[in-house]
């Protein structure tokens, strides 16, 4: 069985992290490869690229100068710690793996990603920014799902035969990053949970940002609790949230939480 995430935009390379095995990602040479597309375009080209700021678009040139590889621990770190965004929060890897759950994570979750492809949780990764949804013009098309086209599935594929479980991937990705993945191909079944809240008046719906840290609560949960088949998840109850099979189907399960419980 697989988890897949996306990454985030925010990032955290300064706070210390525990001590890990890193690894190194599988598709460096796709990546590199990209960093040296990136590093053609001007400051001005990033932002209207990214849709971000000058400032902003500025940093990044700046990153992009200096992406090399190979690259070590002491200027990289693992893709687990150097992503900050809602999801991340929500998998609270730092304060609640020890040893046995990093190698457990290195088996079963797996981060989607514009520039990597596809990430372990202790591959080493350099500050980056870059969306799966850039439309990037490369030699491989126009945007990066051409880039990528089906190397992303057939890892996926490869790391389905040596997971642990039944052949299921667990979607905890957005739609734009499960977009680079052909399920056709995968020879897996794929689950994606739905996480509403309830509100005040007592309507449900999905609120994005506790959808993301549910995302993460989800993926820290499978893997402390070392799930293996598909009926697992629904014994799904952190932060709050239950299954409810009235609502649910086979590969769509809806988790709820009441407005009480959202601490």
């Amino acid at each position: 069985m697989l988890i897949l995430l996306s990454p985030a935009k925010a990032l955290d390379f300064d706070t210390l992290v525990p001590k890990t095995a890193p690894s190194l990602p599988r598709l460096l040479d796709d990546a590199a490869a990209l960093a040296e597309v990136m590093k053609a375009k001007s400051i001005s080209e990033l932002a209207k690229l990214s849709a971000i700021s000058a400032e902003l678009a500025a940093l990044n040139a700046e990153r992009w100068a200096e992406f090399r590889v190979p690259f070590t621990p002491g200027e990289a770190r693992p893709a687990i710690f150097g992503f900050n965004g809602d999801v991340y929060q929500g998998l609270a890897a730092r304060d609640r793996f020890g040893t046995a759950d990093f190698t457990e994570a290195q088996k079963t979750l797996r981060i989607l990603s514009g520039l990597y492809g596809v990430l372990r949780p202790l591959d080493l990764i350099l500050a980056y920014r870059l969306e799966m949804g850039t439309r990037l013009a490369t030699e491989r098309g126009a945007n990066l799902y051409q880039w990528w086209d089906g190397r992303i599935t057939d890892l996926l594929r490869a790391d389905l035969a040596e997971s642990p479980g039944a052949p299921v991937v667990i979607n905890l990705a957005s739609t734009e990053y499960f977009t680079a993945v052909q399920p056709h191909r995968l020879a897996a079944r794929v689950i994606s949970p739905r996480f509403e809240d309830t509100d005040a008046r007592g309507q449900r719906k999905v609120v994005s940002f506790y959808a993301k840290r549910a995302r993460g609560e989800l993926a820290a949960w499978l893997i402390a609790h070392r799930a293996r088949t598909p009926k697992a998840l629904l014994g799904f109850d952190a932060a709050g949230y239950r299954y409810d099979q009235a609502s649910s189907s086979p590969d769509q399960p809806v988790f709820v939480r009441s407005f009480a419980d959202r601490g």
